[in-house]
């Protein structure tokens, strides 16, 4: 049986375990929500639209799951580092990417960009279009018909691929750290720091215990995301 004993070790992690947290968080939430309208918008290209190439485009949507993480990340510094023209660019404009938190956000973004779309293609294959097709001929505006008929639909896949390119963001550890290192307060994320305790002698109880909160932190999530599809089918069903 639980208890409040149960969580000691969690409520004795140091400050900079928490701030692991809080930057995890931040970086995943930032991430999922910048990606989220970018992603629908290529999945409903990929599920809806036939054109030439669209086999190569779903490869390089596809491509950061194949690849190793620390490949992503040093290719990210490649592109977006202090030395590279686009990192200069970047800078001179006050946008830093290598070596700050909103550089693990763009790691972040992308690997967990695959995981978004596919769970909202599949969703959006799911409706027949002829659904759609018989609301167009009564005269509705095709952007009307995919806010009232198909994002109704699609919404579960929507929410499901929000969770897991949150879950994926929170996770994110290779591309990450090669990207941005591993700053404590400033660019250590909580992955980052249950590996910075493992390469402590003695430091395994603090990982297994920032362990614990990550497994919190991803339970608390799948719940909620639940909790809202219910919800969403609730209401559906109750419209028909």
């Amino acid at each position: 049986m639980w208890t409040t004993g149960s969580f000691g070790p969690i409520m004795d992690l140091d400050a900079a375990a928490w701030s692991a947290l809080l930057l995890s968080l931040r970086v995943a939430s930032v991430a999922m929500l910048c990606s989220l309208p970018l992603a629908l918008w290529v999945a409903w290209i990929l599920a809806r639209k036939e054109f030439r190439g669209k086999g190569v485009v779903s490869a390089l949507v596809h491509l950061p799951l194949v690849l190793p993480p620390v490949v992503t990340g040093y290719l990210l510094l490649l592109s977006f580092g202090r030395n590279a023209p686009l990192g200069r660019l970047l800078e001179s404009l006050g946008i830093g990417l290598a070596f700050h938190w909103t550089g693990a956000v763009l790691a972040a973004l992308i690997m967990g960009f695959p995981l978004m779309v596919r769970a909202m293609r599949l969703a959006i294959e799911a409706v027949d279009p002829r659904i759609e097709d018989a609301a167009a001929t009564l005269g509705a505006p095709r952007l009307s018909v995919f806010c009232r008929v198909t994002l109704p639909l699609i919404f579960p896949g929507i929410l499901a691929g929000a969770v897991m390119g949150f879950a994926k963001a929170m996770g994110e550890f290779g591309a990450t750290i090669t990207f941005v290192a591993n700053i404590p307060g400033q660019t250590q994320t909580l992955p980052s720091a249950i590996w910075t305790a493992l390469q402590v002698p003695g430091g395994e109880n603090r990982a297994l215990a920032m362990a614990a909160l990550a497994g919190l932190v991803a339970l608390a999530a799948v719940l909620l995301s639940e909790a809202l599809a219910r919800r969403v089918a609730k209401r559906i069903s109750g419209a028909r």
